[in-house]
């Protein structure tokens, strides 16, 4: 599918061909479905890739196998010791506590189509646009989710396609109809030109 879909983004991008040559096609950078996904992706809000995998790292020491007891019992004087900010140490306990009462409530995602997900996700204590559309892409692995809030995805569309600017919302919006149905593996391969930016290890 990646293979196929990223060939279809040249067609609508020729500027992407460049990135697949510099960097190959992506990989599909997938995570599990579950409560550790979720809360990694809430860890990595507002963070640098480097900031957001360090705390991570001790988080996952801490709370492995991640289970919303587990998760509960741990303060979040705690919490915010391992790296975490007050909101995010908050979030990680209203969302322990709603997967406690409704256990099925990430695995019935799955039935359910892009916007009701995004929906059901934003639902969940600090869970956001982001934080929502980071999950469907990387563990429900939806070929047009679209994360327009996703700063390294606006600075690498700034320069990849010589844009005046990072786009906003609306921008981000306008530039990911054209790659409709495959938003998805265009953020794939715009994180891709973001690391190479950056000097980073692709992923």
């Amino acid at each position: 599918m990646l293979a196929r879909a990223a060939r279809e983004l040249c067609t609508a991008q020729p500027a992407f061909a460049a990135v697949i040559v510099q960097h190959g096609v992506p990989s599909l950078r997938a995570m599990p479905v579950g409560l550790g996904s979720l809360l990694q992706i809430v860890t990595e809000q507002f963070l640098s890739l480097k900031a957001a995998h360090a705390i991570w790292l001790r988080v996952e020491t801490k709370l492995a196998p991640f289970v919303p007891d587990h998760i509960m019992s741990c303060p979040v004087e705690e919490l915010m010791g391992l790296g975490l900010s007050g909101a995010k140490a908050r979030s990680f306990h209203g969302i322990a506590a709603v997967l406690r009462e409704s256990p099925g409530f990430l695995d019935a995602l799955a039935m359910q189509d892009d916007d009701q997900a995004r929906k059901s996700l934003c639902a969940l204590p600090g869970v956001g646009p982001w934080t929502a559309d980071v999950y469907l892409l990387t563990a429900l692995l939806r070929a047009n989710a679209w994360p327009t809030g996703d700063l390294a995805l606006r600075l690498a569309a700034a320069d990849l396609f010589a844009l005046s600017g990072p786009p906003d919302d609306r921008g981000m919006l306008e530039l990911g109809e054209i790659f409709v149905p495959w938003r998805a593996v265009a953020a794939r391969l715009l994180w891709a030109h973001y690391r190479g930016l950056k000097g980073l290890k692709q992923a």
